[in-house]
Parts: C-alpha cells; structure tokens; sequence
C-alpha cells in the first residue's frame, strides 16, 4: 500500500505552513491583551481605567458596558460572562480588553488599571464543593438490573475511591484569534478553534450582529485536543470586540502562562465504587458515584460525564450496574473538553477495580479482564441498553496475546522481582472499547461542497478543522477515491463558515467519519449528473448501442462506459466538456448519522454508531527507591477498521498513548490555597519527552475486520489510543504491589508521579 504523507508534512517542516500568527495584516494590525483576575472568588468594589486608556499607542480599554451584544460566552448554558460585572469566580477570569499598536504598550497600560477587590472564600477542590452541596446542576443516573440486591448476596464485596487528576492540554499553538472588521458590521475572524460554527455565533451575540455579518476561518490548528473545542471561543470574542471597537484588525495571542492559567483543564474526578464478584472474578454488581470537578462554569462538563459514565463498563459486561454522577462548582476556570471527552475517567476506574479483584483472588489481573469481556452471542448489551455488534475484543486478546508473548513474559517478570530489592517489573494489559459518535445525538451531522474545475482539479470544503490529526489529508484521500481520479487534483480550502453553515464540532471522533460522508454525498450528486450526460456523448456516437447511465465508471483519471471500455474519455476533457453542456460542476453535500439516539434522562439507548477496540500490553521498570520508572515495552493492536492512513493513524495511535501515559504519569497539576495555579509554565508542568516513551514500541493494526458501516470501511483512531496508557499506570502499581509479593493493595491515584509511587510503597511498608 502506498504510505501517503499528511498533506502539510513538507509545510510543517519548512515552515511553510501558514498558521493564524503568520497572516500578514497592513500596519494597521492592533495588539490585543486580556486583564483577568488574581483572585479565585472576590467581589469587585471598584476599578478605575482612566490611566490606561490615556497610555501611549492604547487605542480601547474596555470593559463589560462596552459589550453592544451578550455578554455571554456559555457554549450550552448561559453561565459564562465574557468579561466580569461585579464579581470573579477564578484566578484567570476576563475583567478588562486592552487594543493597542505594541505588545510593551498593551502591558504598560495593564499596569495602569486600578481594581479595589473584597476577597472572598473560595472552592477549591471535589470534597469543599460536595460538603457546601455546590452542584453546577441536577445529578445523572444510568442502571441496569438491581445493584444493591446483588451485592447483598454476592460472595465477594470491596468498596473503595479512586482520584484521577486534571491534564492540560499543552497544544503546541496557544489559543489564538486575529479579527478584521469589513464594511458596516461584518466581522472577518480568523480563530484557532475546533468549533467554527459555535465560534461565529458567539461572536455574532457579544457583538450584538446578525450570524450572517460574521465569518469565521480556520486552515490549521498547531494542536488542540479539546482544549479549542469551546474555549477558542472566549479569544475570538474579546479580540472581535475589540476589532469592532477600535475599526482595525486585533489580534490576541495568549502567552503560555497566561494560557495554562486561563483555560480549563481535563476534568478532575472522584470516583467511589462498590463492587460484588465471584470466586473466579465474575462481575455479579457494580455501584459507582463519579464526582467531577467542572469548575466555575458548566462548558461540557455534562455531556463530558456522560460520556464518563457510558464507559465505567469498558470491555466488561456487568449484569448489575448503577452509576451516579455529579458535577461540582469550584472556583477555577470552567473544565473541559479533552481527548477521550470523559472516557478516560470512566475506565479509570473500572480498570482500577478490576485490577483490584485480581489482587483479592490472587489472580493474573488479564485472566479477569478476560473473565468479564462483553460476549458475542450472549452479555453483549452494555447498562445504557445498546447491543454490542461487531465485538472485536477476543480477535484482539487472541493475537496479541501470541504476539506480546504477555504470559511468557509475565513469569520472567515474577521471577526478576523475586532476585532485585530495589528494581522492580511491572506488568498489564488493558483494553478499550470505545464509542464512537457525539452523545448529544443532533451534532452527528456535517455537511460539505465540492466544487470541480474545467481543469479538472476539484476544490472540497467541509466543516471539519485540521488540528494537525490528518483530517484534511483524508478528506483530500476520499474524494479523490470517489472520483477515480489521482490525489494531485484534489485540493481541500480552508473551513469557512459562509462555505459550510452550522456544522458540529471536530470532536467526538468523528471528524472524518461526518465529514468524509457528506463530501463523498457530494461527489455521488456531481457524478449522477456528469454520468447522466457523458451516456448521452457516448450514446450520440452510437445511437445503435447506446450508453446506460448507471455502468458510466470514474477510475484511473477517466471517465468510463464499463460495458465498453472503449468509450472513454479524460476526467478533464470531460469536466471540460460538461461546462460547455451547461452541466453544473458544483454541489453541496450533507450527511447525519443513522439509526442512533437515545433518552438521556432516561440513560437508555444507542448513542453510538459503533466502538473502536483495542487492547495494548505495557511493561516497565521501576526504581522504589526514587520512583522514576522507565517504559520497556509496549505492545498495541488497534481496530481501525480498513485503514484510510495507515501512516496518519499510526502516528495518531502512538500519539495518542504518549498523551495518555502522560496523564497517568507526569502531568501534575496543583493549585495553591488561594486558587493560583502553580504548574503553569514548560518548567513546572511536565508533559512526556522522548525519554518517556517506550524503549520498544510496537503498534499493529487489526488486519481483515473492515467496517460496514462507515466512510470507505475505516474507523476512527482519534480518541481511543489514550486510554492505552491505563496499561502503564497500571504496570507500575503491578510493579509497587511487587514490593510486598501482591499481598496487600496499594493505594494509589492517578497520576502516578514519584511522589505518589515513593508514598505508595511507604505505606505498603508500614
């Protein structure tokens, strides 16, 4: 198979590519900052910007009266001020806009403003916002069967909590937003944001203009993750206003710092469970509460714990299973989308228990993984009630289990912690069962518009964002397919909200699944119609065996009657031709998603098209006496269906498990007791180096199980591969459990830094 580059590869390299900060703009460009909040939770008295806006080279200083619109930038609820009133309810908030022609003069004028503060106490963690009953909104349940009878009479009861931490998102390209105003209202927005559609509507209400006067534009994304899904938004409003303010082009690009202090993170969570097993480690009853932490804003935090709480089961099938879920006001900023949307919180725990019954039934914690796995014929319906087609999770087990060589390698693992004191293996394998599609069943939907030249070469625009995940490049991919024609021809435009309205996110995994299928709706109406003439040419050279539309075949950069291939003419010579048939060469396209949709209040039904599976085998090394621990090996195998990209999807597999050992390894975030984040800098927030990845790193793809139902036979790879690194954070607590012959059950949380690795085995020793 040809291995086919992301089509910006060469850019990224040369530096080429053109990224929302190397838009050249005339010397009219202003520069923007935002004021916030030092405080976590204050009343403000009083302010005073008299000074800064007589500041040298300050052309607007503005504050929340100077909004003409809303003064809001909620996403789903309006609960978020796009600059402060009275009051601040985070370090980080937006009180004030500065515009002016340098980055020093902006800072300068910062320095000039006058804020008087009443402080006030603020919630800082879960446990504050749960003991003053601090809810963001009404609690969600999701069950099956009856928990609690279940575990009045099975054999075997534990009960226990499990504290997964925040994660920043650490995209390469901080949030970002330059902003041109046109004649009379219009507003030209160039935004790095994942959600063009929701970015130009926000924008058109703190502008108080129709959605019509306001074009929002994005090429490409230096990383995202999640972290531009709503939060983009907050950047392109405030430099809107202060483009529609001053009449000249604003840009604001956020400092690191004050990116990391500013925006929300993955949400922190604590997760309390109950479970009842039996002798063999069979899943009987399972009761969770998830404890979230949402910060001072709702954002997505309920649609992220759903989608937490649809995935508490993972790959097991649980007869009887209840799960409560909270969301909690603290005074930080609002939390948010991340890779995995909630998924990697829920797993988190339901691995964590399993592990935990392994080690109460002294038993291999695989054996009981492989115990619980959702069935095929029989317990293959999950506790929301959809049924689980297409179960790929033995297939999986049974190759990578011969290829990781996991049980061989388990002994040699036992033995070499039975002959070292103070270098310990590590050792785990967790799967993924993953669903793939947006919960809020409307957003599955996208649209599209393919436009061919008489060249021969086509454009395609569609409302996806390349975030540097591949999107375009497999959209460039698919289209030429469809068409038959070569990938040189085919250009994809930037998105661009007057081309393709009112389109989701590129989020939830579906990025091309959505897209892919409204470009290829597209191409299917252009080719009826080319078809539908090129019988008639066909036919008039042959009125005695005519051309019928329907065997008309696009491959190889021709046009072709099947049943004669000597009928046969040049894409472009056809394209050609068609213009001057009067056959139109432009068509728009839509697809939604079929056959899902489910009752949320209900917590019943199918809110997933289908799953990606997976499974991923990691060993480590751990040092007890410093807690540094080093990746030896991993072993992966993905189901992405009939791969698009096997390059691009390798790339986002490997990617995807280095962010995730991330989360569950080095990247601590800490507050201090005043709601000032401490770890908001390269020096102080540790993202993975190449030090931290695996020593030898081997990623396959499940080979012969296409898709049926998706674009072209793929599968999303997207989101899945983070929640790989459960299995190294797990090898490490399999390493610490070592120390006392896994005996006894360490406590431990997420993520396992050295500290809590070193305080771990100190407990274990006491």
């Amino acid at each position: 198979m040809k291995q086919i580059p992301h089509e910006s590869a060469s850019k990224h390299v040369s530096g080429e590519a053109v990224y929302i900060d190397d838009i050249p703009v005339s010397d009219q460009l202003l520069i923007g900052r935002v004021v916030y909040s030092p405080h976590a939770h204050a009343k403000i008295k009083s302010f005073d910007l008299n000074e800064s806006r007589k500041s040298e080279g300050v052309h607007a200083v503005l504050f929340y009266k100077d909004i003409p619109g809303h003064n809001q930038m909620g996403p789903v609820v309006d609960d978020e001020l796009c600059l402060a009133i009275d009051e601040v309810t985070f370090v980080g908030q937006a009180m004030f806009l500065i515009a002016a022609e340098t980055e020093s003069q902006v800072r300068t004028a910062e320095k000039l403003i006058k804020v008087e503060y009443e402080l006030l106490d603020p919630i800082l963690t879960i446990e504050q916002a749960i003991e003053k009953n601090n809810l963001l909104g009404p609690p969600r349940t999701m069950q099956r069967g009856d928990a609690n009878e279940a575990l009045s009479s099975a054999p075997h009861v534990i009960k226990g909590e499990i504290r997964t931490g925040a994660q920043e998102h650490w995209y390469l390209e901080s949030q970002i937003s330059l902003c041109i105003p046109g004649e009379h209202n219009e507003m030209n927005v160039y935004s790095g944001t994942q959600n063009p559609t929701e970015t130009q509507i926000l924008v058109a209400k703190v502008l108080g203009v129709p959605f019509n006067e306001v074009v929002v534009e994005i090429r490409r994304m230096g990383g995202a993750f999640g972290g531009k899904e709503t939060q983009a938004n907050h950047i392109a409003c405030w430099s809107a206003l202060l483009a529609q303010a001053t009449k000249r082009p604003v840009k604001i690009r956020l400092f690191r710092d004050d990116d990391m202090i500013m925006t929300g993170k993955r949400h922190r969570f604590l997760t309390r469970y109950e479970v009842g097993f039996d002798d063999n480690g069979k899943l009987l009853a399972l009761k969770l509460e998830l404890n979230s932490d949402g910060g001072a804003a709702t954002d997505l935090s309920f649609a992220i714990i759903e989608r937490a709480m649809l995935h508490t089961d993972n790959a097991y099938f649980v007869p009887n299973m209840s799960v409560l879920a909270r969301v909690w006001k603290t005074n930080l900023p609002s939390n948010t989308a991340f890779r995995g949307f909630g998924g990697p919180q829920g797993m988190a725990a339901i691995e964590s228990i399993i592990d935990r019954i392994a080690r109460y039934l002294k038993k291999d914690t695989l054996d009981v993984r492989y115990t619980n796995f959702y069935g095929i014929e029989t317990n293959n319906v999950t506790h929301y009630g959809q049924k689980i087609e297409n179960n790929r999770l033995f297939v999986i087990y049974d190759q990578l289990m011969k290829s990781s060589e996991y049980y061989k390698r388990r002994s040699e693992v036992n033995k070499f912690n039975a002959t070292h004191e103070f270098i310990k293996k590590g050792l785990a394998c967790t799967p993924v069962k993953f669903g793939i599609s947006f919960t809020t069943t409307y957003l599955n939907q996208a649209g599209a518009l393919v436009n061919v030249y008489t060249d021969g070469t086509i454009l395609v625009n569609h409302g996806g964002t390349e975030m540097g995940q591949g999107l375009h490049t497999k959209i460039q991919q698919i289209a030429a397919a469809e068409f038959g024609v070569s990938l040189e021809r085919v250009k994809v435009d930037s998105t661009n909200t007057s081309k393709i309205p009112n389109t989701s996110a590129t989020a939830a995994s579906s990025g091309t699944d959505l897209n892919g299928a409204a470009v290829k709706n597209a191409i299917d109406i252009l080719k009826f119609r080319i078809a539908e003439e090129m019988a008639k040419v066909f036919s008039e050279k042959n009125p005695s065996n005519p051309t019928i539309q329907n065997l008309i075949q696009f491959q190889k950069d021709n046009v072709i009657d099947s049943a004669n291939p000597e009928r046969n003419m040049k894409f472009d010579e056809v394209i050609n031709l068609m213009r001057l048939r009067q056959i139109g060469l432009s068509s728009t396209g839509y697809y939604r998603t079929p056959e899902i949709g489910w009752d949320k209040q209900k917590g019943w039904g199918k809110p997933f098209y289908y799953y990606s599976f997976g499974m991923c085998v990691s060993e480590i090394l751990l040092d007890i006496l410093t807690g540094r621990h080093t990746i030896l090996r991993v072993d992966i195998l993905h189901d992405a269906g009939k791969s698009l990209n096997p390059l691009i999807d390798r790339g986002q597999i490997e990617g995807g498990f280095v962010q995730g050992v991330g989360w569950c390894t080095t990247e601590e975030i800490k507050w201090d007791d005043k709601g000032r984040l401490m770890t908001h800098s390269p020096d102080t927030y540790k993202i993975p180096t190449v030090q931290d990845i695996p020593k030898d790193f081997r990623v396959e793809f499940l080979q012969d199980y296409p898709n049926p139902i998706a674009i072209r036979q793929s599968k999303t790879v997207a989101e899945p591969p983070f929640m790989y690194g459960l299995s190294t954070w797990l090898a490490i607590k399999d390493a610490v459990s070592a120390t006392k012959n896994h005996k006894i059950e360490p406590e431990f949380s997420l993520p396992a830094t050295n500290e809590v690795i070193l305080l771990a085995i100190e407990r274990l020793k006491q």
